[in-house]
């Protein structure tokens, strides 16, 4: 009996051109290559009026799934993409809990959420989140207020900010 080869698909980070993303996106799409470009609406306030738009979550990013191996040169050949995120030296493989926990963040009712580079952040107080999709998972308080929850998305190294009512978050025991 021969043994199947199952091909193991996993997320991967790109780097985009700059405003590329939701381009990247749709050819990707096009070419067969599972992808992802989390988006968000934001109120932008102009001199005259207020509108909301559509912008990508991560600025010059696009989530990929797929077989490195296989799928790499033709990932890397869409235009618009100019390379895969390394994390060690190493394709940044994303854990899909972590592609599932943004997703269901985004799917909540007036989601927000600002993101920041890891590099700069001092760790003030370590809580854990008791309510929403983020429920367990723990995460560090920056800054005044204690209104915000930084959630450190370690294989791409970036932050996701995200705000949370005080009453949601204990404070963690070391």
């Amino acid at each position: 009996m021969e043994s199947e080869n199952l091909v193991v698909k996993k997320w991967f980070a790109i780097y985009t051109k700059p405003r590329w993303e939701k381009k990247v996106h749709e050819r990707l799409t096009r070419n067969g290559i599972e992808s992802w470009c989390p988006i968000q609406k934001v109120v932008k306030q102009w001199s005259d009026r207020k509108k909301t738009i559509e912008e990508p979550l991560f600025r010059s990013y696009v989530f990929v799934k797929i077989d490195y191996a296989t799928e790499r040169l033709p990932t890397l050949m869409v235009d618009g993409v100019l390379n895969f995120v390394h994390y060690l030296k190493q394709p940044a493989i994303i854990k899909d809990q972590e592609i599932e926990n943004i997703q269901l963040y985004l799917n909540e009712k007036d989601a927000k959420v600002e993101l920041r580079a890891i590099e700069g952040f001092k760790v003030d107080t370590k809580v854990k989140i008791t309510q929403g999709v983020f429920m367990d998972k723990e995460g560090t308080i920056l800054r005044e207020g204690k209104k915000r929850v930084y959630v450190q998305l370690e294989s791409i190294g970036q932050v996701m900010m995200v705000e949370f009512s005080v009453a949601h978050l204990e404070k963690v025991i070391e």
